[in-house]
Formats: C-alpha cells, sequence, structure tokens
C-alpha cells in the first residue's frame, strides 16, 4: 500500500490552499469519529492567525495535509485503526505547537462545528 506523505514538490501556499479547500469537508465527515478532529481545527485557525510564528505555521499546515491527504498507509474507512497515522501526525507536531493555539482558536473551531 502506498504509504502516504506530503507532495514535497508542493510548496508551502500550494499546501496552505489544498489544506483551506480540503479541510472543512474532511472536519465535518470525522467529527464524533477522529478524536482529535477539533484540536485540528484549531490548529487551522492559529495557522491563519497573522501573529503565529511562520514555523509553526509550516508545521502545522504539514500535519493537516497529512490528514486531508487520500492515499494512506492505514486506509481511513479501516474503523477503530484509519486514523491512527494521521493522529500519530498531527499529536507529534501538536506537542510543539499547542502553545499558539489561544483561546480565541478554540472559539473558531467549535463555531466552526456549531454551523455545521
Amino acid at each position: 500500500m502506498p504509504r502516504k506523505t506530503p507532495d514535497s514538490s508542493q510548496s508551502e501556499t500550494e499546501k496552505e490552499a489544498d489544506v483551506r479547500r480540503k479541510l472543512p469537508g474532511k472536519a465535518r465527515r470525522t467529527l464524533g469519529n477522529v478524536p482529535f478532529v477539533e484540536s485540528a481545527m484549531a490548529a487551522w485557525y492559529c495557522a491563519r492567525d497573522p501573529a503565529t510564528p511562520k514555523h509553526v505555521k509550516a508545521a502545522i499546515i504539514g500535519a493537516l495535509a497529512y490528514f486531508i491527504m487520500p492515499i494512506d498507509a492505514i486506509p481511513d474507512v479501516v474503523i477503530l485503526l484509519g486514523y491512527t497515522d494521521d493522529a500519530a501526525v498531527f499529536w507529534a507536531v501538536w506537542r510543539t505547537v499547542s502553545k499558539y493555539v489561544t483561546v480565541a482558536h478554540r472559539a473558531q473551531a467549535r463555531a466552526f462545528f456549531k454551523d455545521r
């Protein structure tokens, strides 16, 4: 099975555009099934915040790009296991960047799901 890795030929701007386009739908589809999805949306709002350092934005975009990619080491449709690789990547990044995620970013994420 092909491994899922962010396309190294994509620029950071292209990855961000991909995440911007695909993350909202994936987040809504996986809410309730993927335990980190609300944190992922809070991280997305952090990445969009002009006050967030560039290296933090890059790490978040990379982790979110991995989450939205369709090709996976463990297919996302496999019950209970499908998102384990996505979770591992996200939580590794989250441990580093979570101090930059503010109460406002978390509130934006909650509002995103409330409006669904």
